[in-house]
């Protein structure tokens, strides 16, 4: 049952950008505005400070419960004082019942304006951008907010931890995956030959090659590959994503001797990725996540996954439950694990119970219920 719209501005969304940049924090994004959608939670505005109009948004149109305003200008400032009176004048007028602040960068503005018409705001946030120590502003936004929703325990501990939060004000919204797109199949024979995987045990990571992003582990997975041969001689390593940190990880690669090994795939469109994932054996990522939702992506596909331990994987892998969580710079941790899931026996290798297993909790129609009780408790 969905709830009535009403003619009235329910909701106020203020996001930094949700079409102009790929990203974790964007895919989030686009999944809670469809199932606010869905739901029937009511007539809302959303607010976009990077965002361009023509950005090929899916959720504007006739009919559309949601009303987009673009106020990405040059120079940058100039959108933050367009932001920041365009949201007053909403506020002014349609005095909604709550506004929904998309990052802590934002929290500042949305705490000084909801403060002044006594409108309730809560704020989003989702990893390391509240893992250190904030400046005192930022953390007075995160401390009056009436609410703040995460991803998951392991970001609200270390938000709490760092800026003195009280762990009652958060609210978790896990990471969602969408089980009709990312389904199980057969290795698609079109991608074997583009990557020349032919006959061999595939482990894969998608990730940001970012030289700031090293935290992803692929270099781990990389100076693991000798140790893994050594039992598994016909194995493969696909990464897939770009970034300025490739050169170096192709050094490193030709430098153990695995660079024939190694296939750097680049930049694959999301409409992609589920095809991609079913060439894997293994989804590989020693990393240092706020949450991961590349991990429910290949385990929707039924892809055994691998995560570091000390992270917010600790959530989509229900603590070990549904994979395998290693010391994420611990190379030969990293190769034990990579051996066991291809050598297979475990349950956490059985495709079909892992799909199972994570659409009961993290499946698209779970993230709407969740949804709906953080908006309407009493619905």
């Amino acid at each position: 049952m969905s709830l009535k719209y009403t003619e009235s501005i329910s909701h106020l969304f203020v996001f930094l950008e949700i079409f102009s940049q790929e990203g974790g924090i964007q895919s989030y994004i686009k999944e809670l505005l469809k199932a606010y959608i869905s739901a029937g939670l009511g007539k809302a505005e959303v607010f976009l400070l990077r965002d361009c109009s023509g950005c090929g948004n899916p959720f504007e149109g006739e009919g559309s419960p949601l009303k987009f305003y673009y106020l990405k200008t040059s120079p940058p400032w100039l959108g933050r004082l367009r932001m920041a009176i365009t949201l007053f004048q909403s506020l002014q007028k349609h005095r909604p019942q709550r506004v929904f602040c998309g990052h802590v960068k934002l929290a500042p503005l949305v705490n000084l304006l909801c403060q002044f018409f006594k409108v309730p705001y809560t704020v989003l946030t989702y990893g390391k951008e509240v893992w250190e120590p904030l400046s005192p502003l930022y953390r007075k936004a995160l401390q009056e907010a009436e609410s703040i929703w995460t991803i998951g325990r392991y970001t609200r501990d270390r938000a709490c931890t760092s800026n003195n939060l009280a762990p009652q004000k958060f609210q978790l919204l896990p990471c969602t995956v969408d089980g009709t797109v990312f389904t199980p199949g057969p290795k698609p024979q079109a991608l074997i030959n583009r990557y020349n995987l032919a006959g061999y045990r595939v482990l894969m990571t998608v990730a940001r090659l970012w030289s700031g992003d090293m935290y992803k582990g692929v270099d781990v997975t990389i100076r693991a590959l000798p140790h893994i041969a050594q039992k598994i001689p016909n194995v493969k390593y696909l990464v897939i994503g770009r970034g300025s940190d490739r050169p170096r990880l192709q050094k490193l690669a030709a430098d153990l001797g695995v660079a024939e090994r190694v296939v750097f795939a680049g930049f694959v469109p999301k409409e992609e990725l589920p095809e991609h994932y079913r060439v894997a054996d293994a989804y590989v990522m020693p990393s240092q996540e706020g949450f991961g939702i590349v991990y429910l992506e290949a385990m929707a596909c039924g892809i055994p996954v691998l995560a570091g331990d000390n992270d917010g994987s600790a959530e989509p892998l229900e603590d070990g439950r549904l994979g395998w969580r290693v010391p994420h710079r611990d190379v030969n941790a990293v190769a034990t694990a990579c051996v066991e899931i291809l050598q297979g026996g475990d349950q956490r290798c059985n495709g079909a119970w892992l799909r199972q297993e994570v659409l009961k909790r993290f499946g698209t129609d779970s993230f709407t219920e969740r949804l709906k009780q953080l908006v309407c408790p009493n619905f």
